[in-house]
């Protein structure tokens, strides 16, 4: 800026009137009676004074724009800590060990606690019950698959699990029959929850889960987007 400035003196400076050597004194210019007019008498000042005014509200916009960028970019920021603090997921298995073993039977329906956690982001799921508590309310994608051996041909193969909110069947999957020797299920929706909803899978009474290393029973949930 100040580089602009005396560019412009410097410029007025050659374009002024010489002085008259015929006297002791200096010439005085012609006076300007109108100053809308200035600028036909020094057009290379004038000019200068008009780089001058555009260039300070050039840096006048340049630095409200950049003050309501900067005021974007905190908003921004706060809304990416607010998601990282409810960030919510978790998936589980029924067991961790190598060796092949069933859940159940039961005389009565049972709360699924899977023992093995790949991901508990949140730490809402509890391993004691199997109970996914919900931290946050928002859309929540749940995912169950079930898996049952009979052990050998002609047993009953019993597979009945259902995905459960407060005690309420969501959906479920069922499987009772003597034609196969093992099969499986999967559940997979999207619900809209509220915090502190309880969700979990049951196991019908009479029915049993089998599983290994392999993790053929699964339990899974993550937040798709809170409510604001």
């Amino acid at each position: 800026m100040r580089a602009v400035v005396l560019l412009c003196l410097l410029h007025a400076a050659a374009g002024m009137s010489a002085f008259n050597w015929d006297g002791p004194g200096r010439v005085a210019p012609d006076p300007i009676t109108n100053p809308a007019s200035a600028c036909s008498v020094d057009q290379l000042s004038c000019d200068c004074c008009k780089m001058v005014r555009e260039t300070n509200r050039l840096q006048t916009y340049f630095d409200a724009t950049l003050t309501n960028l900067e005021g974007e970019l905190e908003k921004a920021n706060q809304s990416f800590v607010a998601l990282q603090t409810k960030r919510v997921a978790f998936s589980v298995s029924l067991y961790t060990g190598d060796n092949f073993k069933c859940y159940g039977p039961f005389a009565v329906s049972t709360a699924v606690a899977y023992q093995h956690v790949f991901l508990n982001l949140g730490t809402a799921y509890n391993m004691a019950n199997g109970v996914f508590t919900v931290p946050y309310p928002g859309v929540y994608s749940l995912a169950v698959t079930s898996f049952s051996d009979a052990g050998s041909p002609g047993n009953i193969l019993a597979v009945c699990t259902s995905l459960q909110v407060n005690g309420q069947v969501v959906a479920g999957s069922r499987e009772l029959n003597r034609n196969d020797q093992e099969d499986s299920a999967t559940i997979a929706v999207a619900l809209r929850l509220k915090a502190g909803d309880k969700v979990s899978v049951m196991l019908s009474g009479g029915c049993y889960l089998c599983d290994d290393s392999s993790h053929y029973n699964t339990f899974s949930a993550f937040l798709l987007y809170a409510d604001a």
